[in-house]
């Protein structure tokens, strides 16, 4: 059976960080994933965690100063104190509430430099924490069209230029498909480096339509049977805006599990 995590960073906004756990606790989920939970000390989430029995699976480098437009900082050439700082920062707080996984943000930036950058970060938060794993995304150019990694291919070059076995991708179908890639076959042909899988309706990143009529562009049950196909066997993140309530949209969830 396929297990889901709920990112709580769209997922029941409606509640405090510790609470939104227990909510995704008693709505099926298997785990959960988060953005930034740094304005919450780590052992109150590890309480909530551990009260759940559910795992927290991811969470981000800080984004940096939300009011000037960053979106994370580890691409930037005049920030890599600062985003070695957040790489240190989120290493700590995983280890706290025994997170396996840290999405390294690169940031929006257009800089020529901004790739290698990126790389001398990834091997320094590789090689202070070999016991975590350190992911990157591409990132749709459509919602966030400056930021510093959007394809596969290139999150692909960085990764095995790094060459470190903690240094993987993050897959989301939702910003994979929003820019017409071939979801099924770039799962396919890099599984070996993903990490982790998140998912939403496209294009409008919605909950997904399970249904058998579905109308949208990427059809899910085709995503994840070839997921489980592949043998990926870790939680898939659902990382959606619901419309309303998280509650009122798990209809797909309750598909899924037929």
């Amino acid at each position: 059976m396929i297990r889901f995590s709920a990112n709580l960073g769209l997922l029941f906004t409606e509640y405090d960080l510790p609470d939104a756990i227990h909510a995704a606790h008693n709505a099926g989920f298997d785990a959960v994933e988060c953005h930034w939970p740094y304005d919450h000390a780590s052992d109150v989430i590890k309480s909530a965690l551990d009260e759940t029995g559910l795992r927290m699976l991811g969470i981000n480098t800080a984004r940096g100063d939300a009011e000037k437009g960053e979106f994370g900082l580890s691409a930037l050439p005049d920030h890599i104190t600062h985003a070695r700082a957040a790489i240190d920062q989120a290493i700590d707080y995983a280890r706290a509430i025994d997170c396996p996984h840290i999405h390294v943000m690169a940031g929006n930036c257009r800089d020529p430099q901004s790739q290698n950058v990126m790389i001398e970060n990834l091997q320094y938060a590789a090689a202070k924490a070999p016991d975590l794993t350190f992911m990157i995304e591409p990132i749709n150019t459509i919602d966030l069209p400056d930021y510093a990694l959007n394809s596969v291919e290139q999150v692909a070059l960085i990764i095995n230029t790094v060459a470190a076995d903690n240094v993987k991708l993050m897959f989301d179908c939702y910003h994979i498909g929003k820019m017409g890639g071939d979801v099924l076959g770039l799962l396919k042909t890099h599984m070996p480096l993903i990490a982790h899988i998140q998912f939403a309706s496209v294009p409008d990143r919605g909950a997904p339509d399970l249904s058998p009529h579905n109308q949208g562009a990427l059809d899910y049950n085709a995503v994840f049977k070839t997921i489980t196909d592949l043998g990926y066997q870790n939680p898939l993140g659902a990382e959606y805006r619901p419309d309303g309530h998280t509650q009122d949209s798990l209809d797909w969830l309750r598909q899924a599990r037929l």
